[in-house]
């Protein structure tokens, strides 16, 4: 009898053990399918519409790099330091708060939810700032600045959404560079706001020099162009962001449907279903809470690639912003042809002037941005994540050194100089053939996928916060020669920052955090 009843009663975990077993194994058949996927339409698609972000992104980022000496000649001879700090460091301070906010967001609701809205966010404060004026109790600068904040919150949700959805619908072999890809968009839209702007100040020439006094109004209608023009290519992806699908990874660890996620998957990598699995099957893995986050990262194998995620690209942004935002500073400073005047003060002069900044941007990402993005893309796979992002901190020290110590030198002669604009190509170079790309790829493959877009915030608004930090540095430090110094000791702790971090190179999501 009590054997009897033993046996009665075994009979249920034996099923449930059954059960449990053949759950298990459709995960993995099911994200097999996704890891081994043969390069596909879809994958492109997934690419230009999270790229499209990107290109955004950067192209309302730097766009006011050259929109800020505009507005300095139609609200005054130049900006002073704290408005151009403030139109400056307002996109950074909301891009911290949208990483955070989003990326937790996309772990709470889904990627989906929440893939599109940030969009929003940039097209309609891109086009808010476009028709800011200046009002009786109103200045012009403080509603750019609040404009600009709300844009940065947009911007921040791109980051964690577009690297999480972009690593998990790749498959290991091409994960590095189609997220590279991604990430590339960015060269291209620094490259736009350039072209944009030396477009449109060329096409605004005779207006500007038409009188002996300058035409200011010709000079309104040019800044308004160039930062307006930043949401057009928002407003082309928003429709391909609304619709693409719930990456199987989330459908099937956090929402726990297998059945949902196999669904999804032979529809957007049009594979056959061999498995069936009945409507609404759960898996049983670990659920996202606040007790299980710290529990995870409470634990030092973990705890330290988060540390090491978020400061190497803490001081990445250091040096990545305090040059790119403040390019114009830095070129004029040498007095080279493509620089902006320092006697720009009459009509022909404000011209010049425009057209050189313009320029001067231009020929800063052909020389360098550009092609170090996509040396990143071709070798990411091949070289990895983690030689490649520690050469790089590497390289950058040292040149930063070069630049920071040998300043008076190099600035002393033309030939000097015209070394110091390849010095500072080349830092260009080797940011996006280095830790730029790779600070972006890595939180987006190393984190569990309850807490991987979660943990992508909080690694990019540490970058956010090391680019606030170089613009306040850059308002209150004079000395180019002081900060490029710095800019090398915050390179040199990157070095040690990155040792923490395990190689990706390979490997599957679910070996990198151990949910196979």
């Amino acid at each position: 009898m009590n054997i009897e009843s033993s046996s009665v009663s075994e009979e249920p975990f034996k099923n449930a053990n059954i059960t449990s077993h053949v759950l298990d194994e459709r995960r993995r058949l099911a994200l097999a399918e996704v890891d081994n996927a043969k390069f596909s339409w879809f994958h492109v698609k997934v690419c230009f519409t999270a790229g499209v972000g990107f290109f955004t992104d950067a192209y309302d980022i730097f766009a006011i790099n050259i929109a800020s000496t505009m507005l300095g000649y139609v609200y005054g001879a130049t900006l002073t330091s704290n408005a151009s700090l403030g139109v400056k460091v307002a996109t950074p301070v909301g891009t911290l708060i949208g990483q955070l906010l989003f990326g937790w967001l996309a772990d709470i609701v889904g990627r989906k939810k929440m893939y599109g809205f940030e969009l929003m966010i940039i097209i309609f404060t891109t086009f808010a700032q476009a028709l800011s004026a200046n009002g009786p109790s109103v200045n012009i600068i403080g509603v750019l600045v609040v404009w600009r904040v709300l844009m940065g919150i947009g911007i921040g949700g791109d980051y964690p959404l577009s690297a999480v959805i972009s690593s998990e619908f790749a498959s290991t072999r091409s994960r590095g560079r189609l997220m590279t890809a991604v990430f590339a968009f960015q060269g291209w839209g620094q490259l736009a706001a350039s072209v944009i702007s030396c477009i449109t100040v060329a096409g605004y020439k005779q207006e500007i020099l038409h009188d002996v006094s300058p035409n200011f109004v010709a000079i309104d209608k040019c800044w308004r162009i160039l930062i307006g023009m930043g949401c057009v290519p928002g407003v082309i992806a928003l429709y391909f962001r609304l619709t693409i699908p719930e990456t199987p990874r989330f459908t099937m660890d956090i929402e726990r449907n297998i059945q949902q996620a196999s669904r999804d998957i032979e529809t957007v990598l049009a594979l056959k279903e061999e498995n069936d699995i009945p409507l609404g099957t759960k898996t049983n893995v670990p659920a996202a809470s606040w007790s299980d986050f710290r529990k995870h990262f409470g634990q030092w194998k973990y705890m330290k690639v988060l540390i090491g995620t978020s400061w190497s690209w803490f001081v990445l942004d250091i040096a990545f912003y305090g040059l790119g935002l403040n390019s114009n500073t830095i070129i004029s400073s040498l007095d080279l042809p493509f620089g902006s005047q320092k006697n720009a003060g009459v009509t022909g002069a404000i011209y010049d002037n425009l057209i050189n900044i313009s320029i001067g941007n231009l020929i800063l990402s052909v020389a360098g941005l550009i092609p170090g993005y996509w040396a990143s893309f071709f070798l990411i796979d091949s070289w990895g994540r983690k030689p490649i992002q520690l050469y790089g901190f590497v390289v950058l020290t040292i040149l930063f050194l070069i630049m920071g110590f040998g300043f008076d030198k190099l600035n002393a002669n033309d030939a000097g100089k015209k070394g110091f604009v390849f010095l500072y190509c080349l830092t260009d170079f080797f940011q996006n053939f280095g830790p730029n790309v790779t600070t972006f790829v890595i939180p987006g493959e190393i984190f569990p996928t309850r807490y991987r877009s979660t943990a992508h915030g909080i690694s990019a608004a540490s970058g956010k916060l090391g680019a606030i930090i170089a613009q306040v540095a850059f308002s209150k430090i004079t000395s180019l020669r002081t900060i490029l110094e710095i800019f090398a000791f915050f390179m040199l702790t990157g070095i040690f920052s990155t040792l923490l971090l395990p190689e990706t190179k390979g490997k599957s999501l679910e070996e990198l955090n151990e949910e196979d």
